[in-house]
């Protein structure tokens, strides 16, 4: 339990309280206890030191770090003290990127196999010259990669769903649709696809 805990999404805003990224509980305690960033708790915005959130004693039912001899409130949400940039707005391209992009859905025949049947496909197979990019690689089961082999859709007689383009940026959230209900006071709705901060 206290590993699934410290697994948690916490989302880091940065210090104009923009949300620029998410992180687990455990390293956003690190960086409270490093003293560059506070907790911030949302239901009255109120800004913590490490010292003064290990005052606030845990509610029986509420989510908590249990160390060997205290509990301590779980932070849902941290501004950083120093960092004031907006973030850059590109989704680096990656196999679980696309994963998430496609929805874990075959972009031909729109089956959702789960993720271990499915494949990244190169539209334009690397052999006539396809890149490894948002734009010419998609999601396809196993079997449409077999029959789709080493030619474009159109050369198979295949159509994919829609064309791949790189996603637009949001602050990427990636654990198991995980929903933070606090997380709407500083988080649009449109901005519930976040990816963790490696």
């Amino acid at each position: 339990m206290v590993s699934s805990t410290l697994e948690r999404p916490t989302l880091i805003l940065n210090r104009n309280w923009q949300p620029v990224g998410v992180t687990t509980v455990a390293r956003a305690v690190v960086k409270i206890w490093n003293e560059t960033a506070r907790i911030v708790d949302p239901s009255d915005y109120q800004t913590y030191s490490w010292a003064d959130w290990a005052q606030l004693k845990p509610e029986d039912d509420e989510l908590a770090i249990q160390s060997s001899h205290s509990r301590f409130r779980v932070p849902e949400v941290i501004t950083l003290l120093k960092y004031d940039r907006v973030p850059r707005n590109v989704v680096t391209f990656s196999r679980r990127n696309v994963f998430k992009r496609d929805h874990f859905t075959c972009q031909y025949c729109g089956c959702q196999p789960g993720s271990e049947e499915l494949t990244i496909d190169h539209v334009t197979p690397r052999a006539q010259g396809g890149e490894t990019s948002w734009s010419n690689c998609v999601l396809a089961c196993v079997e449409c990669n077999s029959r789709k082999a080493a030619r474009t859709p159109g050369q198979a007689g295949m159509k994919l769903q829609k064309e791949p383009v790189r996603p637009k940026w949001k602050p990427f959230y990636a654990m198991q649709n995980m929903r933070i209900d606090s997380w709407s006071r500083f988080i649009s709705e449109t901005y519930w696809n976040v990816e963790l901060e490696t």
